[in-house]
Parts: structure tokens; C-alpha cells; sequence
């Protein structure tokens, strides 16, 4: 059983200017609640217990607001007798940790980065589903993408990699998976369709063996990229994993990936959760 899930949340959300100036990207409400929350409350009834979030050195961090119990909220829906929106108020079960690592948006940049932190910080050496902050999968009534990621792992020393299928002719925006026996080859960047090796893009949601981990870390560590050069992308190290040997099966979704990332995005997400 998989315990612990690690969520990037830090960043500017320079994408979602000026709304990002102060409100945190992860944060911006999809419906009643924010981007992060769906993933957060996902996790969980896949039996998550432990929550990493990797956040930005921004006092006061909203995100660690909305998870921390609000005492003066909770003393006055009781004293107007509004107990029935306690439920609503209270957005961890007690069971449920979040523990912070604080990111300088200053230093090294990219989907890697966030993730070596963590398990480094914490010597995680078992495996993790990594969620990204501002993004989610839309299945209300199916299997959840964390759900379908556990399933797909056969052993603690495997990986996997969520899959979305969408339209061959929108391939061109996003890394398109390819694999062979439900096992991950790699991913290619914006083919044009005719090139594409499937319909199934890469929405960065994954299962991570302890030797994918430690992959990571170690191409965290040993490159030292400009600012202006290049990113730390989590895709390099996985390349790496999959070359010496380690598996990383592809678990498809039949919910809908909806990504708060840009404004249009974000309007269709609220269109969708929202029943518009």
C-alpha cells in the first residue's frame, strides 16, 4: 500500500498574471474549492497518509492556511449554530499529515527539483505518487487516477506513469507517451499527430519506485544548470531509469484531465466540475 504522495505547489504561476500576484497558482478555486484540493482529497481515499508539499518561501503561505484547522471560523459557525458547515471547514482528517519544504524560486528550477527536496529532507525510500499543484484528473464516479497509477504497479520496485487520452489531432501541446506492453519506452515532446507513438499524454502524475527517487536526486545533485539554460525536468531522470533497466508501467485514466495553468483552462475546469 502506497502512503505517501509528494505535490510541487511552489512557483510564481507567471502563466495566471496578475490574478498570481496574490493569489498562489495551486489555490485559485475550481468550483467551491482550490486547484490543489482535488488532488489532495483524491489521495487520500487512495489511502494516502503522509503529503509532502513543496512550497514557495511566501509569508503567509496560503496553502498551509487552508489546511490548518481555523479555530476562530470553527468557534463561530458553533455560536450561530451552524455545526452542519463544520464538516466543510475542516479540509484534513485527523489521520492525515501535510508535512512543507520550502523552495527558493530563486535556485534550481523544473518538475525534478521539488521531488529531489522531498526525499532528500525526508530519506524517502519507499514508493510515492507525485501529483503536480495546479492540475487534476475529472472522474467523478470512476476509478481516480491514483487509484488507477496503485493499481497498475505489480511490486514496490516498479513505477508508473498516468496516461490521458485525448484526440490524436490535439497531440502537438503535450509529451505523448510511448510504450510497449503496458510498459513506458518514452516520452515524446509536441509530436505532430502523424509522428505521435500514441493518444496518450503525460499530465506529470506517477507512481516512484525508491531507485526512480534516488535517480532523481542524483540528476538534481550532479547537474548544474543556468537559470537561462535549461530545466531540472523530472522526464531526463525517468529516460535514465527506464535505460538501466527499471519499469515503469503506464496506467490509463477514462476521466477527464482539467489543468488550471492557463486562464482558459481554468474557465473549463469550472465549466466542467461545475456541471456548465
Amino acid at each position: 500500500m502506497i502512503t505517501k504522495a509528494i505535490i510541487p505547489v511552489a512557483g510564481w504561476g507567471t502563466r495566471r498574471l496578475p490574478i498570481t500576484k496574490i493569489i498562489e497558482k495551486s489555490m485559485l478555486p475550481v468550483g467551491n474549492r482550490p486547484l490543489v484540493d482535488y488532488s489532495v482529497q483524491e489521495l487520500i481515499k487512495a489511502g494516502v497518509k503522509d503529503i509532502y508539499m513543496v512550497i514557495s518561501n511566501v509569508e503567509p503561505c496560503q496553502v498551509q492556511e487552508f489546511y490548518k484547522d481555523n479555530l476562530a471560523l470553527n468557534q463561530y459557525l458553533v455560536e450561530r449554530g451552524k455545526e452542519d458547515r463544520l464538516k466543510l471547514a475542516k479540509t484534513l482528517p485527523d489521520d492525515v499529515t501535510i508535512h512543507y519544504t520550502v523552495q527558493d524560486p530563486s535556485g534550481k528550477y523544473g518538475t525534478a527539483v521539488p521531488i529531489a527536496m522531498v526525499v532528500e529532507e525526508y530519506s524517502i525510500d519507499e514508493p510515492v505518487l507525485v501529483f503536480m499543484g495546479d492540475d487534476f484528473i475529472w472522474n467523478p464516479g470512476g476509478e481516480s487516477a491514483a487509484e488507477a497509477l496503485i493499481r497498475a504497479v505489480e511490486n514496490p520496485d516498479e513505477s508508473a506513469i498516468l496516461g490521458v487520452e485525448i484526440d490524436k489531432s490535439k497531440v502537438e501541446k503535450y509529451g505523448v507517451l510511448s510504450a510497449e506492453n503496458g510498459k513506458l519506452v518514452g516520452v515524446v515532446e509536441k509530436p505532430k499527430p502523424e509522428d505521435a507513438p500514441s493518444n496518450l499524454i503525460n499530465v506529470s502524475k506517477y507512481v516512484m519506485a525508491p531507485e526512480l527517487l534516488q535517480e532523481i536526486v542524483k540528476y538534481v545533485n550532479e547537474h548544474d544548470f543556468g537559470p537561462k539554460d535549461q530545466e531540472y525536468m523530472v522526464t531526463d531522470p525517468i529516460d535514465d531509469y527506464i535505460k538501466r533497466g527499471g519499469v515503469m508501467r503506464v496506467a490509463p485514466t477514462s476521466g477527464e484531465y482539467l489543468d488550471g495553468g492557463s486562464v482558459e483552462g481554468w474557465l473549463h475546469a469550472n465549466n466542467v466540475v461545475c456541471g456548465k
